[in-house]
C-alpha cells in the first residue's frame, strides 16, 4: 500500500468507525430544539441560531461538507487549488477532514483526526514525505477551537450544548467557551444586522509553522449566506492569522456541498 493510499485508508476508515459509533449508541431519536433551549444564549447568538433556521427541527447529529479552497503556504505564494471532505458529529464531538491539493505539479495531501479529544494533523507532499506531522495537547486543544468553530459556522442547531458557556459582550458580538475533556478554548463570535454570524476569532489555536505551533490569533469572516434544506448557512469563509508583520490569509474556502444527519459515508460530489 502506498503512502498516499494509506492516507486515503485512513480517513475512510476513520469515517467508517465514526459511523458505526454512532449507531452502536443507540440514541434516541434526537430532540426538536426549541427557542426555549436558547435561553441562556447572549441575544445575538440567540437570534442567531433562529436565523439559521434551526429551531423547530431536530438537533443535529452530523454534518458532511465538501470545500473548493484556495490555500497559501506563505504570504506572496502562488494558491494551491484545494479539495476537501469533512464530517463532523456533535455528540461526542468528532471532526473528520481530508484534502487534496497540487503544488509545484505535486500531489499534496492533508488530513485532520480529531476524536476522543485528541487530534493529529499531517500534511504530504508527492505521497512520499510528511512536511506536517503533529499529535499531541497542544494540537488536540488546537483543534478543539477548529471544532467549535465548525459547530457556529455549520451547525449552529448544536450550539444549545451545555459544554458551550456564554459571556455576552455587546449587542452584536459574545465570547464562547467549549471544554471537550481536557481542552478549555474561548472564541468570539461577531455577527451582522441580519443576525449572521460574519467572523469567529480565537487565541487558542496557533500557527504551525514547519511543524512549530506558534501562539497567533486566528479568525474566519464568513459570508456568501445561502438557503439549503431551509437552512441559512455561509459559502465562503477565509482561515487568517495575526502574524506581527500583518494578517496573513491562507486558506479561502466555499462550500460546494453540505448535508446534515447523514446515514453513512457518501462518495464525493
Amino acid at each position: 500500500m502506498t503512502l498516499l493510499t494509506s492516507f486515503h485508508a485512513r480517513f475512510d476508515q476513520a469515517v467508517a468507525e465514526a459511523f458505526a459509533a454512532q449507531a452502536a449508541a443507540s440514541m434516541p431519536p434526537a430532540a426538536v430544539l426549541a427557542e426555549t433551549d436558547l435561553a441562556g444564549m447572549p441575544d445575538p447568538v440567540r437570534r442567531h441560531v433562529v436565523r439559521s433556521g434551526a429551531v423547530g427541527r431536530p438537533r443535529p447529529r452530523n454534518v458532511r461538507v465538501e470545500f473548493e479552497a484556495l490555500m497559501w503556504s506563505k504570504p506572496g505564494a502562488s494558491p494551491m487549488h484545494a479539495r476537501s471532505i469533512q464530517y463532523n458529529w456533535f455528540d461526542r464531538p468528532t471532526r473528520l477532514f481530508t484534502m487534496q491539493a497540487r503544488m509545484f505539479g505535486l500531489p499534496v495531501r492533508a488530513l485532520h483526526l480529531y476524536r476522543e479529544e485528541a487530534a493529529t494533523f499531517q500534511v504530504r507532499v508527492a505521497s512520499l514525505v510528511n512536511v506536517v506531522d503533529l499529535k499531541g495537547d497542544e494540537i488536540g486543544r488546537a483543534e478543539t477551537v477548529t471544532v467549535l468553530n465548525d459547530i457556529c459556522f455549520l451547525a449552529p442547531g448544536a450550539l444549545a450544548d451545555p459544554r458551550i458557556t456564554w459571556e455576552p459582550v455587546d449587542d452584536r458580538s459574545a465570547v464562547a467557551t467549549f471544554t471537550n475533556g481536557p481542552h478549555r478554548v474561548r472564541a468570539t463570535l461577531l455577527f451582522n444586522d441580519a443576525d449572521e454570524l460574519v467572523d469567529f476569532w480565537s487565541d487558542d489555536r496557533p500557527e504551525s509553522e514547519g511543524g512549530t505551533l506558534r501562539p497567533r490569533r486566528w479568525s474566519t469572516p464568513i459570508d456568501d449566506y445561502r438557503d439549503v434544506d431551509g437552512r441559512h448557512v455561509g459559502h465562503h469563509g477565509r482561515a487568517v492569522y495575526a502574524r506581527p508583520e500583518g494578517p496573513f490569509a491562507y486558506g479561502d474556502f466555499h462550500v460546494t456541498s453540505i448535508a446534515w444527519d447523514v446515514a453513512g459515508p457518501t462518495p464525493a460530489r
